[in-house]
């Protein structure tokens, strides 16, 4: 018997951040016709890609789980195939998924349970060719064997079709869960991020939505949900319970995808302010045109720019417009309120993020997984391929406490957090090389996968990973000379541009006044010398 144990995808698990962003983008709301999805890992670690072979098992192979707090493992069969995947992120078959965590009722939290919801991933990416098998591939999994993480919402994506999968334990240590699965309607986007979204469902619908035979008659159990009070069941409402400071966190970042894909329809920000009585959000929307890709990772890059929310604004984002705020977010003062500063799409602590493009099967090694390390505003996203063997070895490199420029994940961390110093400035910097290289890589799609279908068998190969590793390798160098030309450029406080006179730009005008209404006469200097007073001769 051979047994695997899990250590492929999270070894360093403990120090993983739960605050992620998903977006879903159906096939009839993409420009190109590929399904895709945004999935952001917001936590403070150092990830190292890595592309898993298609393997043949056999009949008495397992894989193993530990069993938290003993030295006992947990034993499942394995299929009699696993499929290649690209980390914990797609497969072969174009299946792709992503999560965030909503936590929901800690007392269904059973901890002690081995499958986590990164396994459940891992495992459904492994035996799954469709995103409707991968849905069954997870709560067939925790029906036998029990879920051992809080509650997680998943967006799990193919060629066709997209899903949203909310799940929460039982809290008892027995197998199960509780969960519902909705499928997004082909036209439209929907978004997670951090909060149950999916409300009330059709019972009736197996079409496009099925969940778990007692999800309904355990809530009323555990008086989630009263059906006297005449109201009709809603699994977020049962589950993951509203709270202004969650609301704030999560359900902002929501209101700013969708507000930025169907401007037209106007929606509030009351909700998300915690306006007692706001209408919510809806599941998904219809954005006003079909997106690309590079409108998707723009979609991503955001602090709430242009809105009352904006994080680049006011004394709170220093002289220099910096967006970031460190943690914690929110605090309580001595008057005994509790204040939060805002939590965008983009922040300083992703350990990467990625855009899947699922594609029809004429695209059989063209299925592309836009990566990127770091902040979603500043990282610059490089197209893999399923048909890949293996990754560059930037991306499969780094120590989170050793600096290493040759790896990705260092190079960029260096250049985003060197922009805190001046950002409105190095900001336009960074977002030149960003744009010039991702409209490039963009544009060479359709050539690649042209000459992609003239080869065959190895040539096909070596033509996608020369392609993918001289396109990483001018990633990594171009962030490289831009961290050594913003050091140069912004020396001192100075403005050093090639080719015109050094600057020195001091402090904005909003700043300084927001500095004198703080301290009037901190800073003053008397004006008695205007006067025409003369010192008094002491002789």
């Amino acid at each position: 018997m051979i047994r695997i144990i899990f250590t492929i995808i999270f070894t360093i698990s403990s120090i993983i951040s739960f605050s992620c962003t998903n977006l879903i983008v159906t096939k009839g709301a993409s420009a190109d016709g590929s399904t895709m999805m945004v999935y952001t890992n917001d936590g403070e670690w150092l990830y190292h890609l890595k592309m898993f072979p298609h393997t043949t098992h056999k009949a008495e192979d397992v894989i193993q789980f530990k069993i938290p707090g003993t030295d006992q493992f947990l034993d499942i069969p394995q299929p009699s195939e696993t499929y290649k995947k690209l980390g914990f992120h797609m497969n072969e078959h174009h299946v792709a998924i992503g999560e965030t965590t909503f936590t929901g009722r800690e007392e269904l939290w059973n901890k002690n349970l081995p499958l986590k919801y990164w396994h459940l991933m891992s495992l459904a990416l492994d035996r799954s060719k469709t995103a409707r098998e991968a849905i069954d591939v997870i709560t067939s999994l925790v029906d036998e064997y029990g879920y051992g993480s809080e509650g997680e919402s998943f967006s799990i994506i193919d060629p066709n079709e997209a899903w949203i999968l909310e799940m929460i334990g039982t809290g008892d240590g027995k197998p199960g869960a509780q969960w519902v699965a909705v499928k997004i309607p082909d036209g439209a986007i929907s978004a997670h991020a951090n909060k149950a979204r999916i409300g009330t469902f059709p019972l009736d619908d197996p079409e496009n939505c099925i969940y778990s035979e007692n999800v309904i008659s355990f809530a009323i159990e555990k008086g989630y949900f009263k059906p006297e009070e005449g109201k009709e069941f809603a699994f977020n409402l049962a589950y993951n319970p509203l709270s202004p400071d969650r609301m704030r966190y999560c359900e902002s970042r929501v209101w700013s995808l969708f507000r930025r894909a169907a401007p037209e329809q106007e929606f509030s920000s009351d909700y998300h302010r915690g306006v007692e009585g706001a209408e919510r959000y809806p599941l998904w929307i219809f954005p006003e045109n079909k997106l690309s890709v590079k409108e998707v990772m723009d979609l991503v890059r955001d602090h709430y720019e242009g809105t009352e929310m904006d994080m680049t604004k006011g004394p709170d984002a220093g002289p220099f417009g910096t967006p970031q705020r460190w943690r914690p977010l929110s605090w309580e003062e001595e008057n005994g309120k509790t204040y939060s500063w805002e939590r965008p799409i983009s922040t300083y602590n992703t350990c990467f993020s990625f855009i899947a493009q699922c594609r029809e099967r004429t695209f059989e090694d063209m299925s592309t997984l836009w990566f990127g390390f770091d902040d979603t505003y500043f990282t610059c996203y490089q197209p893999l391929y399923m048909g890949l063997d293996s990754v560059p070895e930037s991306y499969r490199k780094g120590d989170i406490r050793q600096y290493d420029p040759s790896s990705m994940w260092w190079a960029m961390n260096f250049v985003s957090n060197y922009a805190n110093l001046k950002y409105s400035y190095m900001i336009q910097d960074i977002q030149k090389v960003q744009n010039e290289i991702e409209d490039q890589l963009i544009s060479e799609q359709e050539n690649l996968a042209k000459r992609m279908l003239n080869k065959n068998g190895e040539d096909k190969k070596k033509v996608l990973h020369d392609y993918v590793n001289e396109r990483a390798d001018l990633i990594l160098n171009k962030w490289i000379d831009l961290g050594y030309l913003l050091i140069a450029k912004y020396n001192d406080g100075y403005i050093k541009a090639e080719g015109e006179p050094m600057k020195n730009p001091g402090y904005p005008a909003e700043w300084r006044k927001n500095i004198i209404d703080q301290n009037p006469g901190k800073h003053l200097i008397p004006e008695w010398n205007k006067k025409g007073r003369q010192e008094e001769n002491p002789f």
